[in-house]
């Protein structure tokens, strides 16, 4: 029969093992081949702390350490967006608005007002 075609005997000792000979090369993009990405392209980067930092290439993807200026492209403004001026403390700009609205006065006094 067709069966017994496909079943190839191997002799181990006194018993007769029998193996189906089934087509197993499989043309897989997900699970299994995941299970063999062990290997570190990049490491964390010292300037914006993403891990984008190429360690054959010695140069960040997103920030582009060691170069002096900040890798930026107008072709992604939500990339541009997330290191923009407003995204951080702000330590010295979150009072500039109230500063200006004043003149930038200094060492003054305010005025009492008469009721």
């Amino acid at each position: 029969s067709l069966s017994d075609q496909s079943k190839t005997p191997l002799h181990h000792g006194t018993f007769f093992l029998y193996f189906l000979t089934v087509n197993t090369a499989t043309m897989t993009k997900g699970t299994t081949s995941f299970g063999k990405k062990h290997c570190k392209s990049h490491t964390t980067c010292r300037r914006c702390s993403k891990v984008s930092f190429h360690l054959q290439k010695k140069t960040c993807s997103s920030c582009g350490y060691p170069a002096k200026k900040m890798r930026n492209y107008n072709w992604s403004q939500k990339a541009k967006g997330r290191r923009t001026v407003g995204t951080g403390r702000m330590q010295y700009m979150k009072t500039m608005t109230r500063r200006f609205k004043n003149g930038f006065r200094e060492g003054t006094q305010a005025k009492k007002q008469s009721a």
